[in-house]
């Protein structure tokens, strides 16, 4: 008899294809972080909205900013400020900006950004007298000649802003990379 008993005993023991049951604490355990899970992502998709807000806004196109009266302008490169509107994000400022206007020799209006395309300093028309007739950047030698080109130092020309004139006004509208070179 006890071998028999030894024999059913074995055949118990052994199922064949046993089922693995998930114990109470794993349930618990998927249980607690699916619904954690759930609202952390509850709690962090409207700030995430917040933060991307502001770039998922379509961008406004450029105004035209009055300048200078079309009459004051020479062939030589004048310097002249207006002020735009910009909006960073959520905050919004009136930053005072600076163009050199002048006519090229087919009296051609045209305005060039002063900032310096080797490292961001501002240049100035005919300031030094090794570079007669040229912009001029004090921070680093870099020289550009009147239509903006560069010469020396810097690795591209200055920058242009598109112009349009207008009621005797000239407005200076969009800066993009400089054509006139």
């Amino acid at each position: 008899m006890s071998d028999h008993n030894k024999h059913n005993e074995e055949q118990h023991g052994k199922k064949p294809g046993t089922k693995r049951e998930m114990s109470r604490r794993q349930f618990l355990s998927y249980t607690l972080g699916g619904a954690g899970g759930f609202m952390a992502a509850g709690m962090m998709i409207p700030m995430l909205r917040f933060a991307v807000d502001p770039v998922l806004k379509p961008k406004a196109a450029s105004d035209w900013i009055k300048v200078v009266e079309e009459s004051k302008i020479t062939n030589v490169p004048q310097s002249f400020t207006f002020q735009v509107h910009q909006v960073d994000g959520w905050y919004e400022s009136d930053a005072e900006l600076v163009a050199w206007i002048s006519k090229d020799s087919s009296g051609k209006l045209f305005a060039l950004n002063p900032t310096c395309k080797h490292l961001g300093c501002t240049v100035n028309w005919n300031d030094n007298p090794a570079y007669k007739d040229q912009y001029f950047c004090p921070c680093h030698g870099a020289h550009y000649t009147q239509d903006g080109k560069n010469l020396a130092v810097a690795p591209k020309p200055l920058d242009e802003y598109t112009l349009k004139v207008e009621n005797g006004f000239v407005y200076v509208g969009q800066l993009h990379a400089n054509t006139r070179v």
